[in-house]
């Protein structure tokens, strides 16, 4: 055997780099499902389905091409529990000349299977994912000199360096990002009867049988797999992306920040979780948001919304994970040290807005951006956890979460906790922005409008209690400091209840 090319579980793609040159006749494919990726984190059993379920299928599809594939199976008694000892064990008989692999999304996974090739005396070829619109030593570039990184500023180079949504060398529309056209909440009636549902793919042989294994394996693992229905194949991707374009991206701007109970999925995309698994690449994603602006079935507001993610955020993130790496995982700038309220893995609170969204996440293993970053993530960080722990809960719960985005998204956009090397600053807020973006606050027992008291929303007393801990530290802070003085207006008396309310809200 000339190469044995590995491929990893959010690496479904067969014209990944690695596959460069692939010759059937001295060339090998190598996958394994092996417990450890299930478990080095608690992950739910939603995200534990959509890996093991996707990667069945991508091994079809890979002996239907005539591609030889080694392919080892959870459910194999003689399946080892790493990647790397998996690796090691079949190196013994496969005796490939050389590995090939395309960069991980994980920096733990790339250093176990570094390890592993040098251990056994074997070249690894490390190749840069194509998938991407940007390379690790591209963001490196951009960040060269710089006092301050800035999504935006990078998301600006990539729409003139792709020539993407620009009208010459402007941008078209006549401005960068629409973000202020694109705030609305639903009014009283809700987003409606004919709010389109996105399509959702019904179990087949293959995937039932993953779904058995995961509830016989996973039980005690946390979430449910009843409405398991996401895509996990090239061909279901690419419907999911047409119907999105068609159906839900002309109202995604607008409504991209609003919030609805029992409407998981509104207009959002919900290809992340394709994307991450590389069955759809973002250049098409990107083109097919774009050319459905230039022809007028997209406002650009929404369109451009939806671009930024991709081509801005999503780049931008894994810029900062290789760029940073190890020392960013470790990052804890407000020295956050309370634990994870237990209730995260259940649901179980009399808080409406994040009973609704774990409920949910547990449910789906999906939440949509606001709902990560501003009540699971705002909570969090108004609380006090500390920064890993909440990582941790993210990285096991939701189906799109590899940790090349996932990390920076929660320690830093979400946390601060790199004190702000990715976001300006701290995204916080009282209980009165959840009020705004949604009706949940009128049928929950607290009022948002109240910072202590026995009715006073935890979100309102920890917001005040987290300007008194940091009043020092942001005082003079460009974008929060009109926030700190109101602090400054507090009596002392008030001051010393928002305290004790919040430590009794920890206690409990």
């Amino acid at each position: 055997m000339r190469h044995l090319v590995i491929v990893l579980g959010d690496q479904l793609d067969r014209d990944a780099a690695a596959f460069d040159g692939f010759d059937p006749a001295q060339d090998a494919v190598w996958m394994a499902e092996v417990a450890e990726e299930s478990t080095h984190v608690w992950s739910s059993q939603p995200r534990i389905a959509l890996f093991l379920a996707a990667m069945r299928h991508f091994a079809e599809a890979l002996r239907a091409a005539g591609r030889p594939l080694h392919y080892r199976r959870l459910d194999d008694p003689a399946t080892r529990a790493s990647l790397s000892e998996q690796l090691a064990a079949d190196l013994a008989q496969l005796r490939p000349r050389a590995l090939r692999l395309t960069r991980p999304g994980d920096w733990r996974v790339l250093q176990a299977l570094q390890q592993v090739a040098q251990q056994q005396g074997l070249p690894l070829q490390l190749l840069e994912d194509r998938h991407f619109f940007t390379t690790p030593a591209d963001f490196a570039a951009h960040a060269r000199g710089r006092k301050g990184l800035r999504m935006e500023y990078f998301y600006r180079e990539q729409r003139q360096r792709q020539r993407v949504l620009m009208d010459g060398t402007e941008p078209l529309g006549g401005q960068w990002n629409f973000d202020a056209d694109n705030r609305a909440a639903f009014g009283p009636a809700g987003p409606g009867f004919d709010l389109p549902q996105p399509p959702r793919f019904a179990p087949d042989a293959i995937t039932r049988e993953v779904l058995d294994l995961v509830r016989t394996r996973f039980g005690d693992h946390p979430g449910r797999l009843d409405s398991f229905a996401w895509p996990l194949t090239r061909a279901q991707a690419l419907q999911a992306l047409d119907a999105f374009i068609t159906e839900r991206l002309p109202l995604f701007g607008p409504y991209q920040d609003a919030i609805w109970p029992g409407e998981p999925w509104l207009y959002h995309a919900q290809l992340s979780a394709a994307l991450n698994l590389k069955l759809l690449t973002p250049h098409e994603v990107v083109a097919a948001a774009e050319a459905a602006v230039r022809a007028g079935r997209v406002p650009l507001n929404s369109g451009e919304g939806f671009i930024r993610q991709i081509l801005g955020w999503r780049e931008y993130v894994r810029g900062i994970y290789w760029t940073r790496m190890p020392a960013y995982a470790e990052a804890n700038a407000l020295d956050a040290t309370a634990n994870l309220p237990p209730w995260y893995w259940t649901g179980e609170t009399d808080m409406a807005c994040l009973r609704d969204a774990i409920t949910q996440t547990l449910e789906h293993g999906y939440a949509h951006h606001i709902q990560r970053l501003m009540v699971t993530g705002l909570y969090a960080l108004l609380y006090g956890v500390q920064p890993q722990q909440l990582h941790t809960w993210y990285l096991s719960v939701y189906v799109d979460a590899v940790e090349w985005v996932e990390l920076p998204n929660t320690l830093g956009m979400s946390q601060y906790a790199d004190g702000g090397l990715m976001a300006s600053k701290p995204y916080i807020a009282s209980g009165k922005y959840i009020a705004r973006q949604s009706p949940l606050c009128s049928g929950c027992r607290y009022r948002p409008d109240e910072r202590t008291g026995p009715q006073a929303c935890p979100f309102t007393t920890l917001y005040w209690d987290f300007l008194l801990r940091h009043e020092a530290r942001f005082a003079h802070h460009p974008r929060l400091a009109l926030q700190v003085r109101g602090v400054a207006r507090v009596p002392e008396d008030e001051r010393a209840r928002i305290r004790a309310q919040a430590e009794a809200l920890r206690a409990a």
